[in-house]
């Protein structure tokens, strides 16, 4: 059976409207699976859908795309679905005027819980079939589970994921300078001191960077929500998500401050860069590389890092740099991890669409798409030799992990107004110092709807 797979990408340049889509051509092999034939019966479950088609709509271009497409080439011939992909990084705005207008995709992968949310609000999301939900209770833990449920109603399954709190360092650094991996946080900051005594030059531990355009600032959110999880605990995690624990509450506060031991102090940070007033003018991507060239020993950054470190650099235990969990509160409390991830929502009830949202929230799809690299998934199926890197591989036994505890992004859940507004802009004020951490905290609480 040949595969008929389409993706259609579309360019924010030339997305003039919600229906500017542009055909980019096929994307799949004629021939997909080993040697040209497809082993159908991980397929047969689907169902046959000869003639049929569903849009795939997501913000996931290039490169990525390229692999999710291929991810589906074997599902789309053994089903005869056809499945229209289009990508566009405009796809998170315009997915509003596309359902207002009626025109609402098949099924969509988005990247923040808070959006799905408002689409369902809106009532443009249909729950999910029995077969989604029966595989996310199979293969994704509860509180995957919990991110696509509303009202006691599950709508979305989850897709992809990243695991964030990594402390990026270098093993030569630590071998050549007798550093161990400290266990506690506490230890994190007699670690920090002890590199302080090396003086040289323009050298510090720490190297940070908050740089990221109209979204600068979340780079510093991603610090004070590790601390809030490891120091107070899911459930105060959780209350302050949905703000029944303001940030002026002590345990957000005390956050704040354990993060500004670090990021506020002069003789920790960014002496490749030119010290705290730096950090917010470094970009995001450049704020690690100063570990490579030794004038710094410590980085915070999820596991999508990897990306930044560039040809020729080795990622691994014994390679140019490697990372370690951001260490707990206590030692010996539980793993506690934040992260990230897609889901995959439906706005409509058609047989066709219900078919291929069963297939992405499966165990086979997860192995299909991570065994192409780049990625991970927190899919309890997923086989995590599969993934494309030992760092990669690490995070999927993270996450699979049965006793971590895993909390998704803390301003990706909360409401715009704080999460991606005054959360963000609050952390730059604060590590620029034009606010005091009490002056921050009654700041963003002010804009809490």
């Amino acid at each position: 059976m040949r595969s008929t797979l389409r993706r259609r990408l579309i360019a924010p340049a030339a997305a003039v409207g919600a229906l500017s889509l542009v055909l980019a051509g096929c994307a799949a092999s004629e021939e997909p699976g080993a040697g040209g034939d497809v082993d159908c019966s991980a397929y047969e479950q689907y169902g046959t859908f000869e003639g049929e088609s569903v849009e795939l709509y997501a913000t996931i271009i290039d490169t990525e795309a390229d692999a999710l497409v291929e991810s589906m080439a074997d599902f789309e011939a053994c089903t005869g679905i056809t499945v229209e992909y289009n990508g566009t990084q405009e796809a998170e705005t315009q997915i509003n005027v596309r359902a207002a207008a009626g025109d609402a995709p098949d099924l969509m992968i988005i990247p923040q819980p808070g959006l799905l949310q408002r689409l369902i609000a809106d009532g443009y999301v249909s729950p999910a079939p029995a077969a989604v939900e029966a595989n996310v209770d199979e293969f994704w833990s509860e509180s995957w589970k919990g991110y696509g449920t509303v009202d006691g109603t599950f709508y979305a399954a989850p897709l992809l994921a990243s695991v964030k709190g990594y402390v990026w360092y270098s093993p030569a650094d630590f071998a050549d300078n007798g550093y161990e991996i400290p266990t506690t946080y506490q230890g994190l900051l007699d670690l920090t001191e002890q590199m302080t005594e090396r003086n040289d030059g323009p050298y510090r531990p720490w190297c940070v960077g908050f740089g990221s355009g109209d979204a600068t600032g979340w780079v510093g959110t991603d610090w004070v929500e590790d601390l809030v999880l490891r120091g107070a605990g899911p459930e105060a995690y959780d209350a302050w998500v949905a703000g029944d624990l303001p940030f002026s509450s002590p345990e957000v506060t005390e956050a704040i401050d354990q993060v500004g031991a670090i990021l506020l102090n002069e003789n920790y940070v960014n002496g490749g860069f030119g010290g705290v007033q730096s950090i917010v003018s470094t970009t995001f991507q450049d704020g690690g590389l100063s570990i490579l060239d030794g004038t710094c020993s410590l980085h915070h950054q999820a596991s999508f890092y990897e990306a930044q470190w560039g040809e020729g650099v080795t990622v691994a235990p014994d390679g140019d740099v490697w990372a370690f969990l951001t260490p707990p509160i206590n030692e010996g409390d539980p793993a506690a991890v934040t992260g990230g991830g897609e889901f995959v929502a439906a706005f409509n009830e058609n047989e066709a669409t219900a078919a291929l949202q069963a297939y992405l929230s499966s165990d086979t799809f997860a192995n299909e798409r991570v065994s192409r690299g780049g990625v991970i998934s927190a899919n309890k199926g997923l086989d995590p030799s599969l993934a494309g890197s030992d760092l990669a591989r690490q995070s999927v036994e993270i996450l699979q992990g049965e006793d971590t505890v895993f909390r998704f992004d803390a301003s990706d859940l909360m409401p715009a107004e704080v999460g991606t507004s005054s959360f963000w802009t609050g952390m730059v004020d604060w590590v620029t110092g034009t606010r005091s951490t009490s002056e921050l905290t009654e700041f963003i609480d002010s804009t809490f709807p």
